[in-house]
């Protein structure tokens, strides 16, 4: 067994108090150093742990600070181990309700909706291209006068009723904030608002907590920008209902 080094150095703390699950400490962690453990952010172990804080900013909590303290030191070789025994466990420990609670694997049907009567056509309610948050123009003709949505992509595929409910009439970003680099949606967000005549803002979101970054990239953003517009936030559940909206 290999001795452990016990040193003095800066190292992050998460406060379980403020903790709320979301998960976004776990995605920016890349010596995988964060896990969820019953809902809570924990750091697995010290050694894991390489004290930069690329984590710190991810939080919207602030439940996570750098605190200098005895620790053993950071090992880069077992967390390359770690690693490769995240990316190869069994499916039946992977699906553990133990990491992001958005990644937990759960089946439905929806077999009192289902009708024999044939589905009637629907109209796409879409009005411009492109809708991706990386590809859209910070300034464009169409942002003018917009009532513009911002859109989680798994809203559309979990609520039935988007294009008529909440795409309608508006202006249309998605974007996924567990999988995507976020990195410039802060300042592409905060430039649409600022440079452009934008009547109102949606944000629509899936119930998974890890889902809240996009509101919080979207609110942070709204109030740098320095204008006053109309927000509201839909969360959708993955039963495909609306279960807020403010």
């Amino acid at each position: 067994m290999e001795e452990k080094f016990i040193v003095k150095r800066n190292i992050v703390n998460i406060d379980e108090g403020k903790c709320n699950g979301c998960g976004l400490c776990v995605t920016a962690c890349a010596e995988g150093a964060i896990q969820l453990v019953n809902g809570k952010a924990k750091l697995v172990s010290d050694i894991y742990c390489d004290g930069l804080g690329a984590c710190l900013g991810e939080c919207p909590q602030g439940a996570i600070t750098i605190e200098e303290r005895d620790a053993s030191a950071f090992d880069e070789k077992a967390v390359h181990k770690h690693l490769e025994n995240l990316a190869g466990k069994p499916k039946e420990e992977k699906h553990q309700h133990s990491g992001c609670p958005g990644m937990a694997a759960m089946s439905f049907t929806n077999k009192d909706k289902h009708s024999s009567r044939p589905a009637k056509k629907l109209d796409s309610e879409l009005s411009q291209w492109p809708v991706q948050m990386h590809l859209v123009p910070p300034v464009a003709t169409y942002w003018d006068n917009a009532d513009l949505l911002i859109c989680a992509d798994c809203v559309p595929f979990a609520f039935a009723n988007f294009h008529s409910e909440l795409l309608k009439g508006k202006k249309l970003l998605i974007a996924c904030p567990k999988l995507d680099d976020t990195a410039p949606y802060l300042e592409k967000l905060t430039t649409i608002f600022k440079e452009n005549n934008i009547k109102s803002i949606t944000v629509a979101r899936m119930e998974v907590p890890c889902c809240g970054g996009i509101a919080m990239i979207a609110q942070r953003a709204f109030r740098d920008s320095g204008k006053k517009i109309p927000f509201s936030t839909v969360v959708v559940s993955i039963r495909g209902e609306i279960l807020d909206d403010k």
